[in-house]
C-alpha cells in the first residue's frame, strides 16, 4: 500500500513556530516552556517531514530508474535468449554438416583403402610376372646373341662367296652347309623386317 504525500504549505509551519515563540515570550513559567518546546518540536517535525518527502522523491526516482533498467535488462535478456536459440540452431546445422562430411570422408577413405589394397595385390602379381619375364629374358639372352644387321648382311655375302667357291671345287657338302647358313641369315633378316614393319 503506497502512501500519498501531500507537501506542506511553504510558510504555514514557520508562521506557527513564530507565533508559538512570540506567545512563549509573553507567557512565563511552565506554559512558556511548553510553548517553546512545542515550537521546537513542530520545527523538528517539519524538518523531518521535508527530509522524508525529499527521501521519498529520491526513492521514487531510484525506483523509476530501477524499473526502467529492469525493463531494459528484460529486453536485453529476451534478445540474448533469441540469439542463443539462433546460435544453437546454427551449431546444430554445422554439427550435422560436419557429421555428414565425416561420413562421406570415411566412405571415400574406405573406397581408397580398397583401391589401394587392390593396387598392391595387382602390383604383387605384376612383380611376379615381371620376375618371370626377366627370368625368361635372362634364359633367352643366355642362348641368343645380338648382332647388328650390317654384320648379318656381311655374313650372308660371305656364305654366298663360300658356297660359290665350294661349288667350283665340287665340294657339295660344304656348298650345302654354306647355303643353309645363308638361308638361316635370310630368315633372320626377313623376321627382322616383319618386326619393324
Amino acid at each position: 500500500m503506497s502512501a500519498t504525500v501531500v507537501p506542506l504549505p511553504p510558510n504555514s509551519s514557520s508562521q506557527t513556530i513564530d507565533f508559538l515563540r512570540r506567545m512563549a515570550s509573553m507567557v512565563s513559567g511552565r506554559n512558556g516552556e511548553m510553548l517553546l518546546r512545542a515550537a521546537s518540536l513542530i520545527e523538528s517535525l517539519a524538518q523531518r517531514a521535508m527530509s522524508a518527502e525529499r527521501l521519498y522523491h529520491e526513492q521514487l526516482d531510484a525506483s523509476t530508474r530501477n524499473a526502467e533498467l529492469r525493463e531494459a535488462a528484460d529486453l536485453a535478456s529476451d534478445a540474448m535468449v533469441g540469439q542463443i536459440e539462433v546460435l544453437r540452431a546454427q551449431l546444430a546445422e554445422v554439427t550435422a554438416a560436419a557429421a555428414a562430411e565425416r561420413a562421406a570422408f570415411d566412405a571415400e577413405r574406405g573406397k581408397l583403402i580398397g583401391v589401394m589394397q587392390n593396387a598392391e595385390s595387382h602390383i604383387g602379381k605384376l612383380t611376379t610376372e615381371l620376375d618371370g619375364l626377366r627370368a625368361s629374358v635372362d634364359s633367352f639372352n643366355a642362348t641368343a646373341v645380338s648382332v647388328p644387321i650390317e654384320v648379318l648382311r656381311l655374313a650372308r655375302t660371305q656364305f654366298d662367296f663360300l658356297s660359290a667357291g665350294f661349288a667350283r671345287k665340287g665340294d657339295v657338302i660344304s656348298q650345302a652347309m654354306s647355303e643353309i647358313g645363308g638361308f638361316a641369315i635370310d630368315q633372320a633378316l626377313t623376321a627382322k623386317k616383319a618386326d619393324t614393319a
